[in-house]
């Protein structure tokens, strides 16, 4: 049966099933089930998601309430620590989203969760006395939690259309915001509980946001589905009609796992420029969650108050995170509301190094934080509606979130105290690193928009090794075309 292509067919109207048949939809069916994906599955992913954004950022809140002092850590030993953490996360990615589909995401996700949650070697890093233990904690730690991000974004990729996808997933990378915003207030809440059991405030942060976890973990075996058609939810008619949405929007084409998916998305341009925007984005980011508390403690404030006050920026990263979500769905744009918020954050940037005024220096945080932010969600969802069949979008979409990781070890040296309170080479640094990001979305766009061009110009050449006409007299080249082009098949409109 030849597969259809992303079309000019509007999805909520119609949905070519084949060839030659054209299946009305029930538009209040079609609009309960995405409902329901969206108050069940998405409300999952975001949880999963907030704890490994948060197990990642909370050392940056323990070190405000004494962990770098406690453990006697220079600071090129802390940084260490915060380093350490990414190599193995990096190294996971990309196999992980790979194995994703042979041993099912209501396997893998949780139990990632649960085991980074409980284990000592994970979790139990607030017992450790020493530089040693806590390298080796982060070591774990990044070890276990690295292929969750990548497996959220590729397990989403199979529930919604490409044009529903950046908005979903904002509803998570926004939450990113929150929840270093939730940090430091909780953080600030357990520092209470300092002396509580002859453990230090930081010890509890640790071990608490751990054992949350932990819990969730095991929750997930019953919380998540590992596909529509394993949905408790959805009825069969619902399952069926979301199928053929999926169908319509890309080919369903069964391929295989192999390295000739990486290595072509290797050689793809718009992937080796999003690699790029990664590790950028990546580097200015994480530069951020991990040193928001240090960065305003730097200014003079309290470490409680400083824990408070680096609460605010992220929480406006919610907001235009979502903002920049909506219009690039609406639109179906990427490159312009994502060039957008990095030109805000450079904007933040150039404030912070030039202003005097300590209250004008911390306002420039809400430039800076939510200008990023709104890039983070519209640049994964942009490769992941870009990239197919499913290897090979796995393989797209493991290696953008690597390059985003790479520039995370990166940030991990980019706020030494010797350079408070304004860390001008950093500064100079993530400003020139969000001017670049812009003009490589842009240009990205561009280039995407060619490419578009350029395989219709071209269609007969590209489809003619697969022969024959559909009967509508419109040569599609059947599965096999389909299975060997993935989204350079003429039918594949690149989102720009």
């Amino acid at each position: 049966m030849d597969k259809y292509s992303p079309s000019a067919v509007d999805p909520v109207s119609s949905v070519p099933k084949n060839s030659s048949e054209t299946l009305l939809v029930d538009k209040k069916l079609e609009r309960n089930a995405i409902r329901k994906l969206d108050f069940t599955i998405v409300p999952v992913m975001i949880l999963f998601y907030v704890l490994s954004f948060l197990e990642r950022v909370n050392i940056g809140n323990a070190r405000v309430a004494g962990l770098q002092k406690d453990l006697h850590l220079t600071d090129k030993q802390y940084q260490i620590c915060l380093t350490v953490l990414f190599i193995p996360y990096i190294l996971t990615e990309l196999p992980a989203t790979l194995a994703l589909r042979k041993i099912g995401p209501r396997v893998m996700i949780p139990t990632l969760l649960a085991v980074w949650g409980l284990l000592p070697p994970f979790k139990l890093e607030g017992f450790i006395n020493s530089f040693q233990g806590l390298l080796a904690a982060r070591f774990f730690l990044g070890f276990v939690e690295g292929p969750v991000t990548p497996s959220i974004l590729l397990y989403l990729s199979g529930f919604y259309t490409r044009q529903e996808l950046s908005t979903r997933m904002a509803y998570f990378f926004a939450t990113s915001g929150l929840t270093a915003a939730f940090a430091g207030l909780l953080a600030a809440a357990i520092e209470d509980m300092n002396g509580l059991g002859g453990k230090a405030g930081w010890r509890w942060i640790l071990i608490l946001e751990g054992l949350l976890s932990f819990v969730v973990g095991v929750g997930g075996y019953f919380l998540m589905p590992s596909d529509l058609r394993d949905s408790g939810i959805l009825t069969e008619d619902e399952k069926d009609l979301l199928e053929r949405r999926l169908e319509q929007d890309r080919p369903s084409i069964s391929d295989e796992l192999s390295l000739e998916p990486v290595i072509q998305a290797l050689m793809s341009p718009h992937v080796i420029i999003m690699f790029v925007v990664g590790f950028l984005l990546g580097t200015v980011i994480f530069g951020l969650a991990l040193f928001m508390g240090s960065i305003v403690n730097e200014l003079g404030f309290t470490p409680t108050r400083s824990q408070l006050l680096g609460a605010g920026p992220f929480g406006a990263g919610f907001f235009t995170a979502f903002t920049a979500s909506y219009v690039s769905d609406k639109y179906m744009i990427r490159g312009i509301p994502s060039a957008i918020g990095a030109i805000i954050s450079a904007v933040g940037f150039a404030v912070f190094l030039r202003a005097r005024d300590k209250f004008v220096v911390y306002g420039s945080l809400y430039l800076t934080v939510p200008g990023i932010y709104a890039t983070l969600p519209v640049m994964v969802s942009w490769i992941a509606n870009n990239s197919e069949p499913h290897y090979r979008r796995a393989s797209c979409i493991g290696l953008v979130v690597m390059s985003v990781n790479m520039g995370g070890i990166l940030s991990t040296w980019s706020f030494p105290t010797k350079d408070a309170p304004r860390f001008t080479k950093t500064t100079i640094m993530n400003l020139v690193f969000c001017v670049v990001m812009a003009l490589c979305l842009l240009a990205n766009s561009l280039i995407l928009s060619w490419m578009n061009a350029s395989k219709q110009r071209r269609r007969a050449e590209i489809l003619a090794p697969y022969g024959g006409d559909d009967s509508d007299g419109k040569m599609r080249g059947g599965e096999l075309a389909w299975k060997e082009l993935g989204d350079k098949h003429p039918d594949f409109r690149y989102t720009t």
